[in-house]
């Protein structure tokens, strides 16, 4: 089944903007180069349409803070009629290096509260997602609370890795979305 809508994560607001957390924000930004959003209050998100490879989909960057992420993308999939497993949502994720960008279906939030909220919406975790490395800081600050870690900016060097991995899965959104996700899957794995 193909993608119709892409979901970055994040939170609103300028002090958010260069923070870990907002890596989905990051990834569909770089979509949508045009910066063509338009602010739908209905839905509580930022919106814009765009064709990739041939298939229309809505970009959607939810306006509420990351644990309410659900109400954009609920309130949206109902809207459109968007089934779960036409959804990616593109997320930080702590267990998976700065640099590192990985395709799934389905499975565990991980902690991850937006995640959960998109779940407990949608009342189902039948989605995939693009999971955005970050890194743990039990690998680098040990002492850090996750919640800190996940609202700080990262090092530069580590924010030119989350580009290059952004940079590396734009390229396969075609086959992802035009129903090729497996093949999609591997060419972006093999880049990591």
């Amino acid at each position: 089944m193909a993608i119709r809508m892409i979901v970055g994560l994040g939170n609103p607001g300028p002090e958010y903007e260069l923070t870990r957390h907002n890596a989905g924000f990051w990834f569909v930004d770089n979509l949508n180069t045009s910066d063509r959003w338009n602010r739908e209050t209905k839905f509580s998100a930022l919106v814009a349409k765009m064709n990739i490879g041939g298939t229309d989909v809505l970009l959607v960057k939810p306006q509420t803070y990351m644990n309410r992420s659900g109400l954009a993308v609920g309130s949206i999939a109902r809207f459109y009629k968007i089934k779960p497993e036409e959804i990616l949502v593109v997320h930080d994720e702590l267990d998976i290096q700065p640099g590192q960008a990985k395709l799934k279906r389905s499975g565990s939030t991980g902690g991850h509260n937006g995640l959960k909220d998109i779940v407990n919406a949608l009342g189902s975790q039948n989605f995939w997602r693009l999971r955005l490395g970050i890194g743990h800081p039990r690998n680098t600050s040990p002492h850090l609370p996750v919640i800190d870690y996940v609202l700080q900016r990262p090092k530069n060097e580590d924010m030119g890795r989350i580009v290059d991995a952004i940079n590396r899965a734009i390229p396969v959104l075609p086959d992802a979305l035009g129903d090729k996700m497996e093949k999609a899957m591997m060419t972006l794995h093999s880049g990591n």
